[in-house]
């Protein structure tokens, strides 16, 4: 008997983060979060809705891991 699970291909389960948490996971504020975004420096937002927008938590952490592995190595070299 196969579960109906199993024949279902697995989506990658991602979550939208709003500039609010966005600012406390990257302890950057929201002038410098869309400063980077016009840049291409940091990953850019997805419209929700007119007024709302939000940013992929995969992204957004990826990016925090980036820079503190960037730091580590800009360390190590010092």
């Amino acid at each position: 008997m196969q579960l109906v699970s199993e024949t279902r291909p697995q989506v990658k389960r991602d979550r939208l983060l709003s500039l609010a948490e966005v600012e406390a996971a990257t302890s950057c504020r929201k002038s410098t979060i869309y400063s980077l975004m016009k840049t291409n420096a940091f990953p850019r937002c997805v419209q929700i809705t007119k007024r709302r927008v939000g940013w992929a938590e995969s992204a957004v952490l990826q990016w925090v891991q980036d820079k503190i592995s960037g730091a580590s190595t800009n360390q190590a070299a010092v």
